[in-house]
């Protein structure tokens, strides 16, 4: 018979058993001698008194193989720097670090001369684009006539073409600057959406065509990049599961060649933003693979140690039975037995303390 070492307990026990609404008699009302090793006989009233809870285990299909050390960085395609390309100073400033940004929002006005010198150009572009068009269009109408020779009027097409690329190209370059000749400023815009991880100018600040006024990584994903260890090169393989607190990634690529002095291989993974992943995070990710036949998943907190064993306590008909398991890694908030225990049987996830102690443990 296992020793009731808690009296609290006894006791809480002692007073359901005496409750009059209690469960009928064929349901032991006290812990007694188990009928197999490690069976505590509790009626549900009384496991429902000290708080045992239950949940079914279920069937893994994937289980944790390895958890490793890694960084978080932006991919390499998902960082970005504006640039400030035509030189000029900093009129106003929309944006500061750390602000999420859409894609082709504002971030700063700069006041540039040679925002005036194109709108010049672009108005003296355009009357000879109005002056080669209409002098196009009269030589053409006299060559069709047979008046003057029809080289005349190609001559004059060829010009009218020149004058509309010169103005074209003069527009172009306002529009890629999202300038406005008229103010003489131009606005820096955002390429991508994402966060603004780095400032290098304020109000007042001169800029040139070198200038990385902001750099912005993309706020959707992130990249994880890790050392593989030796043992486990040529077993994890891109498009393998990665979990990083609750949110899951995916690994791109497992690299084949292991380094000699730290005995590991290149591990990178993409994920995806969620809250905690910040981008220079130094954590650990846990790697999923395919799961072994019979693997099956439960509430982290059903397994416990029990003398040195992990342990689970199990629904029985009269109560409850602890059992030994062969508990894998864990898996966020699930816990993975490999071995000892079957899909679909109920465990308890909570009160598993106050079951500890009916079995006699410390």
């Amino acid at each position: 018979m296992y020793q009731i070492r808690s009296l609290g307990l006894l006791a809480l026990l002692a007073a359901c058993s005496a409750d009059p609404a209690a469960e009928p008699a064929n349901e032991t009302a006290n812990a007694t001698a188990p009928a197999q090793p490690g069976a505590i006989d509790l009626s549900s009233q009384q496991m429902a008194r000290i708080g045992v809870r239950f949940a079914a285990a279920e069937t893994a299909s994937e289980i944790p193989i390895a958890t490793v050390p890694v960084t978080v960085a932006p991919p390499p395609n998902a960082r970005v720097a504006v640039a400030a390309i035509i030189p000029g100073v900093v009129t106003r400033t929309l944006v500061v670090e750390g602000d999420s940004v859409r894609a082709g929002q504002p971030l700063a006005i700069v006041a540039a001369r040679e925002m005036l010198t194109l709108g010049a150009g672009i108005e003296q572009a355009s009357a000879r684009v109005a002056v080669a068009r209409a002098n196009d269009g009269r030589l053409g109408q006299l060559a069709r006539e047979g008046v003057i020779a029809g080289s005349r009027a190609d001559e004059a097409r060829a010009a009218l073409r020149e004058a509309q690329a010169e103005l074209g190209e003069q527009r172009r370059i306002v529009s890629m600057v999202n300038g406005s000749p008229a103010s003489g400023t131009y606005t820096l815009t955002a390429p991508i959406a994402g966060r603004v991880t780095s400032t290098a100018i304020h109000t007042g600040s001169p800029v040139d065509g070198t200038t990385a006024a902001y750099v912005i990584d993309a706020a959707s994903r992130y990249e994880l990049t890790g050392q593989l260890p030796e043992r486990l090169v040529g077993q994890v393989r891109p498009g393998m599961a990665v979990q990083l607190d609750d949110v899951r990634g995916t690994v791109t690529s497992a690299g084949a060649v292991v380094d000699p002095q730290t005995r590991s291989a290149m591990l990178r993974a993409a994920i995806p933003a969620a809250a905690g992943i910040v981008s220079g995070r130094s954590t650990s990710a846990t790697l999923l693979g395919p799961a072994t036949p019979g693997a099956v998943t439960v509430p982290a907190g059903a397994v416990i140690d029990m003398n040195g064993a992990a342990t689970v306590f199990v629904r029985t008909g009269k109560g409850v039975v602890a059992r030994t398991v062969e508990a894998g890694e864990r898996m966020g908030d699930r816990a993975v037995v490999l071995k000892g225990l079957r899909a679909g049987e109920q465990v308890a996830t909570s009160g598993t303390s106050e079951l500890k102690s009916l079995a006699g443990q410390h």
